[in-house]
């Protein structure tokens, strides 16, 4: 299991392939606070409800200087169907290789439907405008989670 991230630690930079094709760094945010959370696959149903929960708290985390980068392994493809699906207003970035997610302790071992697995671990990264880890959190909840994001952020 690759280590977990805690505040305080340098974020790992990573460039990523986002779902228009276009590359994103996390180092071009420099400045700005980010919310990188991972997610297992697009299109399933705990998946769905995070990446809308985000997409609809998206102005209030901007006006409170916040990017969010959605971030799972699934290709670019399938993101930009993710996205027009469902109305997504957030940055999704392809992780085929699952080399951010290992960077930042995303992947590893789980349970699921009773049976230990290699997976994603759904986590949240909220990196400061210096590139500092200010919080992480590891298995959240899809449902609740932004709410919970946004009462420990100090977000209104």
């Amino acid at each position: 299991m690759s280590e977990r991230l805690s505040p305080g630690d340098t974020a790992p930079d990573f460039t990523l392939t986002d779902d228009k094709g276009a590359q994103v760094s996390l180092s071009d945010l420099r400045g700005k606070k980010v919310i990188v959370y991972f997610y297992p696959a697009a299109m399933t149903p705990g998946c769905t409800t995070q990446a809308c929960d985000f997409s609809d708290n998206i102005n209030t985390l901007h006006r409170e200087g916040y990017e969010v980068l959605g971030i799972s392994p699934d290709k670019p493809e399938k993101l930009a169907k993710f996205r027009e699906q469902d109305g997504l207003t957030i940055q999704l970035l392809s992780d085929a290789d699952k080399s951010v997610m290992n960077a930042y302790g995303a992947f590893g071992e789980k349970k699921l439907y009773g049976k230990t697995v290699q997976g994603v671990l759904r986590s949240t990264v909220v990196v400061d405008e210096s590139g500092t880890v200010s919080n992480a959190w590891y298995n959240v909840k899809a449902t609740g989670h932004v709410a919970k994001l946004r009462r420990d952020l100090g977000l209104a």
